[in-house]
């Protein structure tokens, strides 16, 4: 089968779908693209169904060259987007012909892009997903949880459109703006002393450079955290209080059980916005309550077909 060939595979380009589900009593993570909103957006474009296989590409410098005639579509972090060195809009599917080379740049803002094809890249799925989870050796292009490479040579089917489009302005998102996420507080967090958990939505954190696609680690004043004495299956967007004080946010690639407290879990659509900061970017916290927060997923995943 033809596809795309990897010219140049960035810092760190992975496969992802939509998480592999059902594992986790085993200890196999779900992983799945930190930016769900991008990478839903990026396979909508191209009117694929959720979760189609699609690339995570971690702050850019890809070039893939087609090897058939196809569509593409990139949504996320603000990569310069090039065809044959002709820029092209972000948030947008188009054209790419057979020995045409398409590039992304280093990030000016976001973190991540996803760039999907028509089908999707058509790849044998390991416990049921294609997604690439580096720690555990799993999915990926050949099924062993290896990044891109070089020479790689990404699967795909031809496919066309009349005309290009693009995700409309008012669904953009800002990366740059210093974001307020928004917490569901549950988990451990009565334990806590009341001053401690008001401390965690009024203190002002930094993301730490040691955040990876296994958990966001936060810097600042640490917190005081209640003892806890077992262990329990965690999920993504669980936040973790271990014993230094700096909280952790669980995302994709999170071990599937924790011991430390809780102080409550993440706002599922906020992962998105969490996933496209850099290191020692500013985060603020609000509460939110569980409601709300079913009510505005239910929407997202009603909008997306899922």
């Amino acid at each position: 089968m033809n596809g795309l060939r990897v010219l140049k595979s960035g810092p760190l380009s992975l496969l992802q779908d939509g998480g592999r589900r059902g594992w986790q009593h085993l200890g196999v993570s779900p992983s799945g693209p930190l930016d769900m909103h991008a990478a839903a957006w990026a396979n909508r474009l191209l009117h694929n169904p959720w979760g189609t296989p699609l690339l995570e590409v971690a702050l850019g410098d890809l070039e893939l060259q087609a090897e058939l005639d196809t569509w593409v579509a990139v949504c996320g972090a603000d990569m310069p987007l090039c065809v044959d060195e002709e820029p092209q809009p972000p948030w947008s599917r188009l054209p790419l012909r057979a020995g045409q080379r398409l590039k992304l740049g280093f990030a000016r803002s976001g973190q991540r892009a996803y760039l999907a094809v028509v089908g999707g890249f058509s790849v044998e799925p390991v416990l049921g997903s294609v997604s690439t989870q580096q720690r555990e050796h799993l999915g990926g292009l050949h099924g062993e949880g290896a990044q891109l490479q070089v020479d790689d040579l990404l699967p795909c089917r031809s496919g066309s459109f009349v005309l290009k489009a693009s995700v409309p302005w008012p669904y953009l998102p800002d990366y740059s703006c210093k974001p307020l996420l928004r917490v569901i507080t549950g988990g451990d967090a009565a334990h806590f002393e009341e001053d401690q958990l008001q401390g965690f939505f009024a203190r002002h954190w930094q993301l730490s450079p040691q955040s990876d696609r296994m958990g966001a680690r936060l810097l600042g004043e640490a917190l005081q955290a209640p003892a806890r004495q077992w262990s329990l299956g965690v999920g993504r967007g669980a936040i973790q209080v271990p014993p230094d004080g700096q909280p952790i946010i669980l995302q994709a690639d999170h071990q599937t059980m924790g011991g430390y407290p809780l102080l409550g879990w993440l706002h599922p659509l906020d992962q998105s916005r969490l996933a496209q900061c850099p290191a020692y970017h500013e985060l603020r916290f609000t509460p939110v309550s569980v409601s709300d927060t079913q009510a505005e997923l239910r929407e997202f995943y009603q909008f997306f077909g899922r």
